[in-house]
């Protein structure tokens, strides 16, 4: 089956492109796996419109508007492989259908790798979070923490202040001078015991359990997780791939095309920081980006 574009992931940004290339009358098929990164979340805040909404109802409303075009299908499926020819693109479904397109949009997202503490992957998205201008006000003047993983870890518990008492929790590691002087002086504690356990009623946080036996009372608390691409097709498709200080971010322009001619990136791969505004907008950007190739390309 041909179609002038395809997009792989039917998340925030994944449809945005999308809705823009049916709007401009030209066939896109959405290939969606259900996987979307923030699937973990309750709500999502900051998005115009939609702050508190739950991030699946707003995907269910937004895909549904989708398939209201005449010229927009979406098929629910994982892409196993994709490949390039003189005519575009194809990929390879799972299910063993194969589908083509002039033009592709990867928008299939992110994957946290968490660390291994106990009480901290199920608390994921509820109570240990990534973002403070997503999560922060909800947790507003509340014992706050923030777990070292990298040296950018001080940037984020400096940042992270802003909301409310913090402690940035070393876990084992070790801080330089100067990143203790500027904690010092965002009036931010550290905690440098290794933790044993994260604890509270059901999803709720109190307090993390130090392996020295004492307890440090915390409400929320903050990681910067190593990320990775939630699937090879960009690496199969020959787009140069950079490393970000979280993980892999496929390059794009400022028209979000990769490295590869009429192969657009959009989303969290191929950007940081991370917002659904921004995917978005990322999304918008690439499927415009993706109609104009094919009229003028």
């Amino acid at each position: 089956m041909k179609h002038d574009v395809i997009v792989v992931g039917g998340g925030f940004a994944g449809l945005a492109a999308a809705t823009y290339v049916a709007r401009a009358r030209r066939t896109v098929c959405v290939i969606d796996a259900g996987q979307p990164r923030n699937r973990f979340a309750e709500a999502s805040h900051g998005f115009l419109g939609h702050d508190g909404s739950d991030p699946r109802a707003i995907l269910s409303a937004a895909r549904g508007q989708l398939e209201a075009y005449p010229a927009a299908s979406v098929i629910e499926g994982e892409v196993r492989e994709a490949g390039r020819g003189e005519g575009g693109f194809s990929v390879s479904l799972a299910s063993g259908e194969t589908l083509e397109a002039r033009k592709m949009v990867l928008a299939f997202g992110l994957r946290d790798i968490l660390p291994e503490l106990p009480g901290l992957r199920e608390r994921w998205g509820k109570t240990v979070l990534h973002c403070p201008y997503c999560h922060g006000i909800e947790f507003s003047d509340r014992p706050l923490g923030v777990l070292y993983r990298v040296p950018m870890s001080v940037h984020q518990a400096s940042l992270i202040a802003e909301w409310g008492p913090t402690t940035l929790y070393l876990n084992g590691a070790e801080l330089d001078k100067e990143s203790a002087k500027a904690l010092a002086g965002r009036g931010v504690a550290v905690e440098p015991a290794r933790i044993a356990a994260l604890e509270g009623e059901g999803l709720a946080l109190s307090a993390l359990r130090l392996e020295d036996g004492r307890r440090s009372t915390v409400e929320a608390l903050y990681i910067a997780p190593q990320s990775c691409l939630s699937s090879p097709l960009a690496e199969q498709l020959g787009a140069a791939i950079d490393e970000g200080p979280l993980g892999p971010v496929i390059r794009t322009d400022a028209d979000r095309m990769t490295t590869i001619p009429g192969l657009y990136a959009a989303g969290d791969i191929a950007r940081a920081p991370h917002s659904v505004s921004w995917a978005v907008a990322d999304g918008v950007t690439a499927g415009t980006s993706a109609h104009r190739a094919l009229v003028f390309g």
